[in-house]
């Protein structure tokens, strides 16, 4: 019996992929003799060690983009669950067929299908390229792919609407904000993680969309975030051309380190994804954004009350 390598499990859905292994872990000993994570900054894994746990747990410290660091990581595994970013995946994939790994498990993107040059092509390469690698050496491959991840105020993408929607009276938009968007939350995604992980004969050699429970416009999502904040907001509209000429001139400007080009123009792209597969072959069941948004927006409150009172008490 071999072990378990994981990457990611201190992001957002790591966490909650977590915990489905520590409250399983009879079926997960069943399977491993044990568990490796990768962690690159150990001041993050602060929540591991308070979550007790039966299973084996062996901790390796490093960034993935060394050779050593993935080797150590993969050195008596079978199968490889990769959450921490799709530019390492090549590197662990070819860790794996030196160490005899099996099975792996790659959470990429859905950015696959953008239709913009540089946010498409890149991803469409290294799933390409994993794909090669895999399948000459027989491992069995599962490339998870989801849409906008939210839940928590680290997200960096509806923790972002938030601010925003609590910090302008206007919000600002580009061509209304009526496009199409489906956040995934990261709690579905961790529960998804974990059906995967235990269904190999079902999910092995296929690929699925994790999207979220049902298609909403951004407009609407800076409406339910306000309806949440329990505050009223008007709305500008920018046309599409002022905007991505405005980023072009910043672009200019900044000598390219400041280039929003490319932002302006997949703000403006649909991103509807069906979870059909993933519902048929392991009961993925995610949430609406109207469902999820509720627990982040009362997070964000919270950190406001504190900041606000701490402020106080400075003054």
């Amino acid at each position: 019996m071999k072990k378990l390598a994981i990457t990611g499990i201190t992001g957002k859905s790591g966490r909650y992929f977590f915990q489905y292994l520590v409250e399983n872990e009879t079926f997960i000993l069943e399977k491993w003799k044990g568990i490796k994570l990768n962690i690159r900054d150990e001041k993050k894994a602060d929540f591991l060690t308070e979550i007790r746990s039966g299973i084996p747990i062996e901790y390796i410290y490093g960034d993935l983009h060394r050779q050593d660091v993935s080797d150590e990581l993969l050195k008596e595994c079978d199968t490889l669950f990769h959450i921490a970013g799709i530019q390492e995946s090549i590197n662990l994939v070819n860790s794996g067929i030196r160490n005899g790994v099996k099975r792996v498990i790659l959470v990429h993107t859905t950015g696959i299908y953008s239709k913009y040059k540089k946010a498409g092509e890149d991803y469409r390469n290294i799933d390409a390229r994993v794909s090669v690698l895999t399948k000459k050496h027989h491992i069995a491959l599962t490339i998870l792919r989801p849409t906008m991840i939210y839940g928590t105020m680290t997200d960096h993408n509806i923790s972002f609407f938030i601010k925003m929607v609590d910090k302008f009276r206007i919000v600002p938009t580009v061509n209304g904000a009526h496009y199409e968007l489906q956040p995934v939350h990261c709690a579905d995604l961790g529960r998804a993680f974990y059906q995967v992980l235990m269904s190999p004969e079902k999910c092995n050699n296929h690929n699925y969309i994790l999207s979220g429970g049902e298609p909403i416009e951004l407009r609407e999502i800076f409406e339910t975030i306000a309806k949440n904040l329990g505050v009223k907001r008007k709305y500008f509209s920018c046309p599409f051309g002022i905007a991505y000429t405005g980023a072009w001139v910043i672009c200019l400007l900044t000598l390219k380190r400041i280039d929003y080009r490319e932002k302006v123009q997949r703000l403006c792209e649909p991103r509807i994804f069906s979870y059909k597969k993933a519902a048929r072959d392991f009961s993925y069941a995610p949430m609406t954004f109207q469902e999820g948004v509720i627990k982040e927006v009362k997070e964000y409150l919270m950190e406001k009350k504190k900041r606000q009172d701490h402020g106080r008490r400075m003054g």
